[in-house]
């Protein structure tokens, strides 16, 4: 097993400046400032066809008194081993602090795997000389469906024109809800 600390590449820090930087777009402060970025608006518009792709929600109009989660855009540089950069990536998550217990979720318990498990796994790879792969699912964590009815905003800046009052019902779960996918 190759890592970082064998080749002698460290895990980048987040503020400092990396080989090349210099033609890589900062992360944006704003969702304006990211549509005028073409790297970041690229980023966005993959992240919003992923979610119209999964089915992720219906737009419907806003039931009355009913509570909407409202999102925003998060931002990040992907960055290869050697701290080189991979993609942009953008995501937009929900505000899971703006949900109400009892109406919009039940349960908050998710299973996880212990990281005590993970390194016995990867001990016992490592002496039996298995190989390891690393593999990236794009959006796994949003083919999770819901049991409960959630409401939440358009994404900023990809508000539907046609339709600029109507809310998401989801479908699947979304990065940020209170319950787990």
């Amino acid at each position: 097993m190759v890592t970082r600390h064998a080749v002698g590449t460290l895990q980048p820090r987040a503020l400092a400046a990396m080989p090349g930087d210099s033609q890589v777009s900062p992360v944006p402060s704003s969702v304006h400032e990211a549509l005028l970025d073409p790297h970041w608006r690229r980023a966005m518009e993959e992240e919003y066809a992923a979610l119209l792709a999964n089915q992720t929600w219906d737009l419907v109009p806003r039931p009355p008194g009913s509570n909407i989660v409202i999102g925003k855009w998060i931002w990040t540089h992907k960055r290869r081993a050697d701290g080189t950069l991979e993609r942009y990536k953008a995501r937009w998550v929900l505000r899971g602090f703006t949900q109400r217990p009892g109406v919009d979720y039940d349960e908050t318990f998710s299973p996880m795997v212990k990281p005590a498990t993970v390194r016995t796994v990867l001990s016992l790879t490592l002496t039996c000389g298995w190989p390891v792969h690393q593999l990236d699912v794009k959006n796994a964590f949003l083919h999770g469906a819901l049991t409960e009815t959630v409401y939440c905003s358009q994404p900023a800046g990809f508000v539907d024109s046609s339709c600029p009052d109507m809310v998401c019902r989801l479908n699947k779960s979304l990065y940020g809800l209170k319950q787990p996918p």
